[in-house]
């Protein structure tokens, strides 16, 4: 099969409501935008900026959570309780 028609054949048309429903649920859990209704004039594209940016803030904060971890780690003796609770987080 061609590549232009297996991305034809991919393709799944998304209606409206969906659209309507999954900017909805991002407005409901993203930090940055109010809960209120008031907020429709928000366009499609900002909620999905703010997702887009919401998300990279988690990723720098679990990857500095990981660097912390590390260091501690690297400065506790392996065999502590210490090195095990932090083991049994990582798990």
């Amino acid at each position: 099969m061609s590549s232009r028609r297996w991305r034809e054949s991919s393709r799944t048309n998304i209606s409206d409501e969906q659209i309507t429903q999954l900017l909805s649920a991002l407005r409901q859990l993203l930090p940055e935008i109010p809960h209120s209704h008031s907020r429709k004039a928000s366009s499609a594209a900002e909620v999905l900026k703010q997702t887009c940016n919401y998300i990279k803030t988690l990723h720098r904060e679990v990857d500095d959570l990981s660097d912390r971890l590390s260091q501690l780690l690297a400065t506790i003796d392996a065999d502590s309780a210490e090195a095990a609770i932090i083991r049994s987080l990582l798990i």
